[in-house]
């Protein structure tokens, strides 16, 4: 059967700095090769260079490099441009920022096949059938609605759906199931098994091993840009024979891992004026210098706290642009102790992240009330909650969204820490408690004075959370925090994470569709279907004992083995 993918010691360069060195794959049609590393590995440009995408800097070189019956190294950009979405179709990574944020998604599916002769009647049609079978619910409304009006998983569907609309013989997925939650995923697993069986082929490049064992016939694992190990799928994931293979998999948060250490990095050691500064104010007015007797006792909460947070029969309702009222957020109640953390769980569009903007008071509930340390933080001026806002923090899905690009990390932390600290030595003062906040995160100084383009996404994700402790927090709102992270980066943010509750007493609610990742990190589990809570408990009793029919879906519907044998 001849291969539709092939390349012999592939090299890629930028500016004479080789990134990716001597890589070697072939491709057949029905087969699937999985990509996995770390961050920065040369997964991503390994993948673009078979569709010419590295750029004019790039210097790629290879004994062989074919693709769809093409030679790559001398085709024309022409050539290249026939070949991308009709030949070979490609699944960005980012749907956060992929999408044209002016465009209708309908048109930004439709574009691939207006460029390839698609009639402009047919086109409608087609771009429906593209969203249902990406799993996109109403796809006729969705096609009108911009990306900014979809959810992070829905924008990914759409992009799925794009990349498949000329039918490629082969599809590069980078990331594709990265934003969706377990239920979607596995719709977007079974429509790519779909594409298997009729023949195409697929390249997967995922952190997630789970997704990559399921989907995956071949497995190339690549660390700085080269092959580390290489195999049948069933051999490397369960007997791998690199020691960067076995770290990969020992960094996979689950059922099994709760209560352990994911990462090698040593825990975070707090010192006492550490400590002292990062939990400046607890329930108070802070003084002159940003502390008070509260923070500088250092004593962490505990769930015997009681409430810090307070969310009673919250409902929402949005008008859509069809003019129906819909209601995203439904009776929603619970409560968050001191040190907790409470994972919220649910499909894309159950009404997560809405919860969580409410919780923030970055949006009213239609009905209902939030409380903040037993007072309320919903339905006020916005004057009147503004003293408390350093009360509740959130660390963003997209820390580099959430960035401004011109400022450096000093600058982004400093704007985020209180205005009255330090008193006269303003600037000194607000100096420190950034060198401290990077330091807390695993940063050093030197650090405040790089720009977010130039950090990986676990730098960013770690700038991303000390400036949400500048304003010293009784709770983080986490929405998605590890999502876009590799699975050995996601291990040392969510250790991160950890030890800075045990030293602050941070109360955490976090929001991921990660099951395995919640499972580890949570105390109590809340699920939530279309707007609802339909069950809730110890991390444990939702996911080992599960009461629910959706609950027992979600956890059904995981690729890990090891968790759906344990629940």
């Amino acid at each position: 059967m001849n291969a539709l993918i092939t390349a012999q010691n592939l090299s890629v360069s930028f500016d004479d700095v080789e990134v990716v060195h001597d890589v070697s794959l072939t491709l057949r049609p029905g087969s699937c090769l999985g990509i996995v590393g770390e961050s920065g590995s040369g997964k991503s440009v390994t993948a673009r260079s078979l569709l010419g995408l590295n750029g004019e800097r790039a210097a790629v070189r290879a004994d062989r490099l074919e693709g769809a019956g093409t030679d790559l190294l001398r085709a024309s950009d022409a050539q290249l441009r026939a070949l991308r979405g009709r030949r070979i179709g490609y699944v960005l990574q980012d749907a956060l920022v992929s999408l044209d944020p002016l465009r209708r998604v309908g048109a930004e599916i439709a574009e691939p096949l207006r460029v390839h002769g698609v009639p402009r009647r047919a086109r409608e049609g087609r771009v429906q059938e593209l969203l249902a079978a990406a799993g996109v619910p109403e796809p006729e409304l969705r096609a009108r609605q911009l990306p900014s009006e979809l959810s992070g998983g829905l924008r990914q569907r759409a992009l799925i759906a794009a990349a498949l609309a000329l039918d490629p013989e082969v599809l590069i997925a980078d990331e594709p199931t990265t934003a969706l939650d377990v239920t979607v995923q596995a719709q977007i697993l079974s429509l790519l098994e779909a594409n298997l069986a009729a023949g195409r082929a697929i390249i997967l490049i995922s952190h997630d091993l789970a997704v990559v064992e399921r989907l995956a016939d071949e497995v190339l694992v690549m660390k700085d840009g080269r092959v580390v190990e290489q195999g049948p799928t069933s051999q490397v994931l369960s007997r791998p024979a690199d020691p960067y293979t076995r770290r990969l998999l020992a960094a996979v948060p689950s059922a099994r891992s709760r209560g352990s250490r994911l990462s090698d990095a040593p825990p975070l050691e707090l010192s006492a004026r550490d400590r002292e500064a990062l939990g400046a104010r607890r329930r108070g007015a802070g003084s002159s210098d940003g502390t008070d007797a509260a923070g500088a006792a250092g004593a962490p909460g505990s769930p015997a706290d009681g409430p810090v947070l307070q969310v009673e029969v919250i409902s929402k309702r949005f008008r859509g642009p069809d003019g129906r009222e819909r209601t995203v957020v439904d009776d929603v109640s619970f409560a968050l102790a001191a040190g907790e953390t409470l994972g919220i769980v649910g499909e894309s569009g159950s009404g997560k992240s809405t919860t969580a903007r409410i919780a923030l008071a970055l949006a009213e509930p239609s009905a209902g009330r939030v409380l903040l340390d037993g007072e309320a933080w919903s339905g006020l001026r916005e004057r009147r909650r503004r003293d408390r806002r350093r009360r509740i923090s959130v660390v963003p899905q997209d820390p580099l969204g959430s960035f401004d690009p011109r400022w450096d990390v000093g600058r982004t932390i400093a704007d985020a820490v209180p205005a009255e600290t330090g008193g006269p030595a303003r600037s000194e003062a607000r100096a420190r408690r950034v060198r401290e906040l990077l330091e807390a995160v695993g940063l050093t100084a030197a650090h405040a004075r790089r720009h977010p383009l130039s950090l990986s996404g676990g730098q960013r994700q770690r700038v991303a959370i000390a400036r949400a402790l500048a304003t010293s927090p009784e709770i983080l709102v986490l929405d998605e925090p590890v999502s876009a992270l590799d699975v050995s980066i996601q291990a040392q943010v969510l250790d991160l994470l950890g030890d800075l509750q045990e030293a602050l007493g941070t109360a955490h609610l976090f929001i991921s569709h990660d099951l395995g990742v919640v499972h580890h990190v949570s105390d109590r589990v809340l699920v939530m279907q279309a707007g609802r809570v339909v069950e809730q408990g110890t991390a444990d009793d939702v996911f080992f004992r599960p009461q629910h029919d959706y609950t027992r879906e979600l956890v059904a519907a995981l690729p890990h083995p090891t968790l759906q044998e344990t629940a």
